[in-house]
């Protein structure tokens, strides 16, 4: 037996931070999978049919709501500007680095209909443990 997820998807009107000029409007797109209940993904529109897309722990998009969280290639934090309250996004890669203001209102929404279908503490309730780890050690269906 089957149980189908649906996503939860939000539409967001970024900006990027650009040093010296003045910050640039880009368009994204934030996806919950409640089959996947640990990770978001945000993909980033670079063009008419090019998204760049960057997949990191839903817990942290949480704590970075309400105070500095991350280590390494994905950093978000709180900050206030005079439009309003906003989360920093911060991204790097081996082929630069990127920060983004995202509006504060639309991460928190996003965030309680994730929590709506999966509950802080119930992530491990969706993973199939030993099916995964049969995936891990004995590979696909093809192997």
């Amino acid at each position: 037996m089957t149980i189908r997820h649906d996503s939860i998807t939000a539409e967001l009107a970024l900006r990027l931070v650009v040093p010296g000029g003045a910050p640039v409007p880009v368009a994204a797109t934030v996806r919950y999978e409640p089959d996947d209940p640990y990770a978001v993904s945000i993909g980033f529109r670079t063009g008419a049919d090019e998204v760049v897309e960057w997949t990191f722990a839903r817990q942290l998009l949480s704590d970075g709501v309400r105070r500095p969280a991350g280590d390494g290639d994905v950093q978000v934090w709180p900050a206030a500007q005079s439009g309003g309250r906003i989360v920093c996004l911060s991204l790097s890669s081996p082929s630069g680095h990127a920060l983004f203001e995202m509006p504060r209102s639309e991460v928190l929404a996003f965030l309680r209909r994730t929590y709506a279908a999966v509950p802080l503490g119930s992530e491990s309730d969706v993973i199939d443990l030993d099916a995964e780890l049969a995936l891990l050690i004995w590979g696909g269906p093809d192997r």
